[in-house]
C-alpha cells in the first residue's frame, strides 16, 4: 500500500498512528490490539484481517467493537501525550541504540523496566520479562544482531527504524519501526511495526543502509 502523498492525509494517518502505538499497546489485549491497528491504522478490510489472524469477520468485527469500547473507557484519545525530551532521556535513548547496535543484552535490558514489554503487532509475540526479551533476541529473533537504528519521532513518541544485515550479505535493509515508551527513567515498552514498506516512507527514513 502506497503512502498517503496529500499533507492533509499524513497528519490524520500520523495522528491514526499514534492512537495505535500509544493508546491500544497500553490498554488493549493482543487480538484487540492486531485488530485495531490491522483495521483502522493499516485499513484492512475485515476480510483481509480473518484471514491473516485465522478466524471469522465476525470475530474481527467483535474484537473491533471492544477495542473501540475499551479505550473509551479509559479516556484515550489521539492527542499527544509526551513531553520534550531532557537530556536524561536523551541519554538513555543514547545508550538504547549503542546496546542494541552492539547486542549487548546486559547492556540493553538494564536500559530496561523489569515488567517491559515487547509486542510485534499483528503478530501474537508479548514479552514482558527481560529473560523472556533475552531468550527471543538470542533465539527467533537473533537475525537482529548487527542491525543499525536511525532515529525518528512517531508523533512525540521516540522511535527508531530498524535495518538489519540482508541475508545475501548486501547492505542492511529495513525491518521494523521501534516505537518506544519510556516511564520513569527507563524504557517500559517498545513495539515492533513490521510493515516496513507502509510506515518507512511516512516517516522518511531510507529504503535501505550500506554496512
Amino acid at each position: 500500500m502506497a503512502p498517503a502523498s496529500d499533507p492533509a492525509d499524513t497528519v490524520e494517518m500520523r495522528d491514526t498512528v499514534r492512537l495505535a502505538f500509544v493508546a491500544a499497546l497500553q490498554h488493549l489485549p493482543p487480538k484487540q490490539r492486531a485488530v485495531l491497528i490491522l483495521r483502522e491504522v493499516l485499513r484492512w478490510s475485515a476480510n483481509e484481517v480473518a484471514e491473516l489472524l485465522d478466524t471469522s469477520v465476525a470475530s474481527v468485527n467483535s474484537a473491533l467493537q471492544r477495542a473501540r469500547a475499551a479505550l473509551s473507557e479509559t479516556g484515550v484519545d489521539g492527542e499527544p501525550v509526551s513531553q520534550p525530551m531532557d537530556d536524561e532521556q536523551r541519554a538513555l535513548l543514547a545508550r538504547y541504540v549503542d546496546a542494541f547496535e552492539r547486542y549487548d543484552m546486559e547492556s540493553l535490558t538494564s536500559l530496561l523496566h523489569e515488567d517491559a514489554t515487547w509486542s510485534m503487532p499483528p503478530y501474537a509475540l508479548w514479552l514482558h520479562t527481560h529473560e523472556d526479551i533475552v531468550k527471543w533476541c538470542l533465539g527467533p529473533g537473533i537475525g537482529c544482531e548487527g542491525s543499525r537504528l536511525i532515529p525518528t519521532v512517531a508523533n512525540g513518541s521516540p522511535a527508531f527504524g530498524q535495518y538489519k544485515p540482508n541475508p545475501d550479505g548486501d547492505g542492511l535493509e529495513p525491518w521494523s519501526l521501534q516505537v518506544l515508551e519510556i516511564t520513569d527513567g527507563a524504557i517500559s515498552g517498545i513495539c515492533f511495526f513490521l510493515d516496513t514498506a507502509r510506515f518507512f516512507p511516512l516517516f522518511g527514513l531510507p529504503d535501505r543502509l550500506e554496512r
